[in-house]
């Protein structure tokens, strides 16, 4: 993008034009590859598209960056595809279809927060909008899921080290009873020796 920057100084608005121009014909043919199959192909033109597009045409450059994202989408490449539904919502921040596709990508990757920040955005956006609302009603339950298993996963890690500091000295985390507090929401913890 630097030296994008640098060439476009130079650059008079006819010139600019042009380059945009050119950029939208490597997205159309970008599109016509994806269409065929050819999704590697389509990478390569929405980066070449990229390359000559002006940086004072941050909307064109959005499209190039999401369609750009949705090929390495396919291509299984997520990290790669969420980076450029970023760009493309940082170029422009009300993109629907980049924040949809980035939002699909973190759910189908676990990364469900995320997921669910994006469709709230959408419909932000686009109130109405039919599988962001789905979305918002689906994903809160599975990241509360998620939390309990990652919470018991770490309540059993926890008690593993905690029997191993105290097997030394004949006892156990069996030896303590937490008992949960309904008042203030704290623990209270209390020694019970085995017999």
């Amino acid at each position: 993008e630097s030296r994008l920057e640098a060439d476009e100084q130079r650059l008079s608005p006819e010139e600019k034009e042009q380059k945009r121009l050119e950029a939208n014909q490597y997205k159309l043919e970008g599109n016509n590859l994806y269409k065929e199959g050819k999704t590697t192909d389509a990478v390569d033109k929405y980066t070449a598209g990229l390359r000559v597009c002006p940086l004072s045409c941050p909307k064109e450059r959005a499209v190039l960056y999401a369609n750009r994202g949705q090929m390495k989408r396919v291509l299984g490449l997520n990290d790669q595809a969420v980076k450029n539904c970023t760009k493309a919502i940082e170029l422009d921040s009300n993109y629907m279809k980049a924040l949809l596709r980035r939002a699909e990508i973190y759910e189908s990757t676990d990364k469900l927060d995320e997921s669910l920040e994006d469709y709230k955005k959408v419909l932000e956006l686009d109130p109405r909008h039919v599988e962001a609302n789905k979305a918002v009603r689906r994903l809160p339950p599975k990241i509360e899921e998620r939390n309990e298993k990652l919470k018991e996963e770490m309540m059993g890690n926890l008690k593993k080290l905690g029997n191993m500091v105290l097997n030394p000295f004949g006892l156990s985390t069996d030896n303590f009873k937490m008992e949960q507090d309904p008042s203030t929401g704290g623990y209270n913890i209390q020694f019970s020796q085995n017999k």
